[in-house]
Parts: structure tokens; C-alpha cells; sequence
């Protein structure tokens, strides 16, 4: 399994605590918030691996009056503060001593709710990203009834502090500083060696998590795909990350709240990951592996397993039904996919209104015997009614043929006369009912869309693609009838033209095209290639598919190797061939000696 190089962010998490540059900071203020009250003096430890590297304390002018009973507490009056620097000169002058070290304090959002206040009333740049409450880690760190109570003076004698805090900066820091060391060596004992373990530690993470951290070890920080498993070696939980280590690890955190999570690492055992070439290889085996094993915890795992679709029915007078298919399934008859058989059932309702198709169930004779239509809509005439004996078939047939040439991907009659009844009601006041038609055309193109998308990469054939990595390299796919069959990158330093010939070749070796493909799978593939960097290397078979509102078309032709676009027009869309009258054609495609 390999691993990549670690981030500074994750190298700094994982320095050893005794490695980390503290710096202990107490303040001595006027009282009351930080937004009004002042600081009157600072004062701080610097140490790293129990050693004092040096000391900083000053007096501060707060520019307002102290109260007399602050006064008594510190022992600071406004004489002694004559001479002393501004708000912003101390503060300022503290930054510089503190730098990126680590800054704690007992009660820290006190102390540190000043210094920020400071910073952003003064237009003070510096404030350190990391700090540590002293008062929180006793809490989490001390037996319950070790202590009376967390205060510093409490924890101060109870770990025999040689200072004992008396409301002055400097001393109260010296002793924060003894009763951080005392507190570090307690959860020693827990294991917490670093500055992430630490920060986990002290942070609202559980009992399981805090003793499951170790399962993140030694997995790749990379991308990839990471299955939590139990002692079964049932799959509990899978995802994906473009770093699986980071990932894994933030279970184990206070940034995990999710109940169920917390749940699933209770059982885990361990935490299996296969390292992955790109990102989208990555998302791809998730989706496969969700499919295979319908791991418990994950949502995605309660989806149905089949998908909708609409098709004409095959009798005399065809009407628009609702049929359900496999998840791996793309029938060629249908019409979808939708997400529900409620959605497909409001299409078909939508589309049969707007065309004239019958919407009754009852399968119809050649010949019908009925003399009257039995349905409202054939009285009203919305429906030529092929169920009566004197019925309309030619005007019938018409209205098939207009289902026909929807279904096909020819919107431009459907939403020429949806706009235009839309501004009628619009002229009515009648708004509730132009934003119903609204959505409900907005609902239809849109399946449009996706379902010629799909189809024309699955009759594309062999399609290899790359994007940039964002390092000045190449995430290299080879698409085979919209299955994801090979994935490799090219970084810098290799031959992306061989890289993606090695990608075919490999992918034909292990002759994988011919296993069933999802719809999720397909439409992510499809996603990932309308992506504006992405780069066709070569298509097998030319393709074409809409690009927006049913009026656009996204074509590429493996035979042009420039870049041009022919005129735009409203016209037909849909069609998987080859560029067509109205139709936007864009070639992008890399030649294979591109690099």
C-alpha cells in the first residue's frame, strides 16, 4: 500500500508534544467583556519539552478608569500604569514574542477573547490559529472528585505549584505553566504523544473514538476508497477522500457529531482502503462497492435498487407507462431515468395533457365497441378517443407521433407552447398556475437532458479523456460504454501520451467493459466530461448530446482536431450522432502527442 508525503497541517498535528512551542499567557484586565473592558497587564511563559525558553510581562494602559475593587484584586492602580505602553503597542509587542506557537490559558476564551478583540480593534494582523484550555484538559484529564473545582488557584496547589497565582500576569502564567506540565504528564497515560491526539482528546469525541484513532494508521494520503469493517469482516461504513488518511482520522475527532457514525465506530474493527489513481476513480469504486455490499451506515445504501423509466405501451393506441428496471439497467425502450414512480407518473400525466395522449388504463381493441368516450378527458376533447368506435385515430396517431418526437429529444414545439401559455397566465394574474407549468416543464427537459446524455455516452463506445490534476498533471480515464474501465495519472515527470495508451491497453487486458453499469455511474462519468478542463483524447464513436434547455447540443467528432463552433438555433437536440443542422458543435480533443 502506498502512502504519499503529509501536508504541513498534518505534520504539525502530528509533532510530539514535546517538540511544540507553548506559550502560557495570562492577562490582568479592568473586567467585563472584552469589547468593553481593558487590558491592564500581560504576561507569558514560552517552553517546549518542559523547558522555559523565556518570559515576557508588561503593564498596559487600558485608556479607561479601573475599578476600585479591581484595584484591591490585582493590586494595579492607574499610577502605575502612567508610563505604560498602549492596548495595541503591548498587544503588538506579545505577538512578536508569542510568533505561531501554541498559545494557552486557563479559562482561554476569556484571556484569548481580549487579545483578539485587541487585534481587531487595532488593525493588528497577528493572532495565532492554535490554542489550548487548560481549565477544559483538567476537566477531561482529572478523575471526577480529584479536585473541588477546576480554578487555577485549586489546580495550582493541588499539583504543589512552586508560584502561587495571585492575580498578577506573570506569576498566574508561571503557575498555568507547572499545571499544564502535570496535566500533560496524566494523559500521557491515554496515549496522547501528539499535538492532534491532544486536541482530540480535550475535544467532545467519545471513548470509542478516542480509543479507535490508531485505525487511521498507516493508510494512504492519497486518493481512495476506505471501508470500516467489523469483526465479522462485515463492511460497516464506505467512502471516498481525496486524502483517505486525513479523512479516516476526522472520525475519530470532535469534527464527527453524526450519531450514527459514532455508532458504526463503536463496532468497527479495523479500516480497509484501496488506494485509487484520481479522485473520480475513487468516487466510481465507492459507488460499486455501495452497490455490491449495501453497507449499513451508509445513506446511500437505502436508495431502491431500481429506477424508473417511461415507455410507450404496446397496443393500438399506445399510451405513457410507467415501467421499473434494475439499477444496472439502461433500457433502450424507455424514457428516464426518474427518482420515483410518482415522478414518472407526473411526466407521463404532463406529457399526455400537452400532446393529447389517452391517460385511461384499460387496454383497447382494434375495433372498439363503445359508442361514447367513458373518460372526462374524451368529452372535453383534450384525448381524440381511440377507446370509442367513431374515434379519431389520425388525430390519435398525430399525438403519438408528438410523444414520439419528445421522447426522441425535439422540445422546441413542448416549450414554445408552454411559454406561451405561461405568459398568458402571467397577463391572468393567474401565477400559481404559470409557476406549476413551470416546474412541470422544467421537470420534463430535464430528464430530456440526462436521459440523451446517458444514452450518447453509452453508444460513444471507447471514450479516453484527461483533466488536470492542478500540479501540472494529467488524471487520465478511459470510459468504455459509460463504465469507468481504466483510470492512471501522468504527473510532470511522465509521458501523458503513453500513460494513456498503457490506460487502453490495460483496460482492454482485462476486458471489463462488459459489466453492467449504474445510472449513478453513468451520469457522474457524464458530469466529469462536461467539466470545461477536461480534455477528449479520443472517442470511438462520434457523439453529440444537449447542453442546456433542450435548444443546445454538446458534439465531438473524433475525425477534427480543432477547435470550432457552427451557427446556434433553437432547433432539434438530442440525437447521438454527428453534428446536425442547429446543433453547437465544439471539438476538444488532446492529441495523443500533446503530452
Amino acid at each position: 500500500m502506498t502512502t504519499g508525503q503529509l501536508t504541513l497541517d498534518e505534520l504539525a498535528a502530528e509533532e510530539p508534544l514535546a517538540s511544540v512551542t507553548f506559550v502560557i499567557v495570562d492577562l490582568e484586565t479592568t473586567g467585563g467583556p472584552a469589547s468593553e473592558a481593558g487590558i491592564t497587564e500581560i504576561g507569558a511563559v514560552k517552553v517546549r519539552g518542559g523547558q522555559t525558553l523565556g518570559e515576557f510581562a508588561t503593564l498596559v494602559d487600558p485608556d479607561r478608569n479601573i475599578p476600585a475593587h479591581i484595584q484591591a484584586m490585582t493590586g494595579i492602580t492607574p499610577g502605575m500604569l502612567r508610563d505604560a505602553p498602549s492596548v495595541a503597542g503591548a498587544v503588538a509587542s506579545f505577538g512578536e514574542f508569542a510568533g505561531d506557537a501554541i498559545l494557552v490559558a486557563h479559562n482561554a476564551p476569556y484571556d484569548l477573547g481580549f487579545l483578539k478583540a485587541a487585534c481587531a480593534r487595532h488593525d493588528l494582523s497577528w493572532f495565532p490559529g492554535r490554542s489550548l484550555d487548560t481549565a477544559r484538559l483538567a476537566r477531561v484529564a482529572l478523575h471526577p472528585g480529584e479536585v473541588r473545582n477546576c480554578k487555577l488557584a485549586t489546580l495550582a496547589q493541588h499539583f504543589h505549584s512552586p508560584v502561587t497565582p495571585v492575580h498578577r500576569a506573570l506569576a498566574d502564567a508561571r503557575a498555568t505553566t507547572h499545571v499544564l506540565h502535570r496535566l500533560f504528564e496524566r494523559v500521557g497515560s491515554f496515549g496522547v504523544v501528539t499535538w492532534s491526539d491532544l486536541r482530540a482528546f480535550v475535544s467532545r469525541v467519545s471513548t470509542e473514538q478516542r480509543a479507535k484513532r490508531h485505525l487511521a494508521d498507516g493508510l494512504p494520503t492519497g486518493p481512495g476508497v476506505y471501508t470500516f469493517v467489523d469483526a465479522q469482516g462485515t463492511p460497516l461504513y464506505i467512502g471516498t477522500s481525496r486524502n483517505v488518511r486525513s479523512r479516516v482520522r476526522s472520525y475519530f475527532s470532535a469534527a464527527e457529531q453524526r450519531a450514527r457514525m459514532t455508532e458504526m465506530i463503536g463496532i468497527a474493527q479495523r479500516v480497509e482502503a484501496i488506494p485509487c489513481s484520481t479522485p473520480l476513480e475513487a468516487r466510481i469504486r465507492e459507488l460499486r462497492a455501495i452497490c455490491v455490499h449495501q453497507p449499513r451506515y451508509n445513506r446511500k445504501s437505502r436508495r431502491a435498487s431500481t429506477t424508473w423509466w417511461l415507455q410507450l405501451s404496446d397496443e393500438p393506441a399506445p399510451r405513457l407507462v410507467s415501467v421499473r428496471a434494475t439499477a444496472e439497467a439502461f433500457p433502450d425502450s424507455g424514457w428516464g431515468p426518474f427518482t420515483s414512480r410518482g415522478a414518472a407518473r407526473a411526466a407521463a400525466e404532463f406529457l399526455s395533457n400537452e400532446t393529447g395522449l389517452r391517460t385511461c388504463t384499460p387496454r383497447l381493441a382494434r375495433t372498439p365497441a363503445a359508442t361514447s368516450p367513458q373518460c372526462l378527458r374524451g368529452h372535453l376533447g383534450s384525448c381524440a378517443a381511440p377507446c370509442t368506435r367513431d374515434g379519431d385515430r389520425d388525430a390519435y396517431a398525430d399525438a403519438v407521433q408528438r410523444v414520439q418526437q419528445i421522447l426522441a429529444g425535439d422540445l422546441a414545439e413542448l416549450i414554445e407552447a408552454g411559454h406561451t401559455r405561461m405568459t398568458s397566465y402571467a397577463h391572468t394574474e393567474e401565477f400559481e398556475e404559470a409557476a406549476t407549468l413551470r416546474d412541470q416543464m422544467s421537470a420534463v427537459v430535464g430528464v430530456s437532458e440526462r436521459f440523451h446524455r446517458l444514452r450518447a455516452l453509452r453508444d460513444a463506445g471507447t471514450i479516453v479523456a484527461a483533466a488536470p490534476d492542478g500540479r501540472a498533471g494529467w488524471d487520465i480515464h478511459v470510459i468504455d460504454r459509460g463504465r469507468l474501465v481504466a483510470a492512471t495519472h501522468a504527473s510532470t515527470s511522465h509521458d501523458a501520451r503513453a500513460c494513456a495508451r498503457a490506460a487502453v491497453t490495460t483496460a482492454e487486458d482485462r476486458a471489463v467493459g462488459s459489466a453492467s453499469t449504474t445510472v449513478e455511474e453513468m451520469s457522474l462519468l457524464a458530469r466529469w466530461l462536461e467539466s470545461p478542463d477536461v480534455r477528449l483524447i479520443s472517442v470511438e464513436t462520434p457523439m453529440a448530446w444537449p447542453s442546456s434547455a433542450g435548444s443546445r447540443m454538446f458534439s465531438t467528432d473524433e475525425s477534427r482536431a480543432d477547435r470550432s463552433t457552427s451557427s446556434r438555433t433553437s432547433g432539434h437536440q438530442g440525437r447521438p450522432v454527428g453534428p446536425a443542422p442547429g446543433v453547437t458543435t465544439v471539438s476538444r480533443l488532446l492529441p495523443l502527442d500533446a503530452g
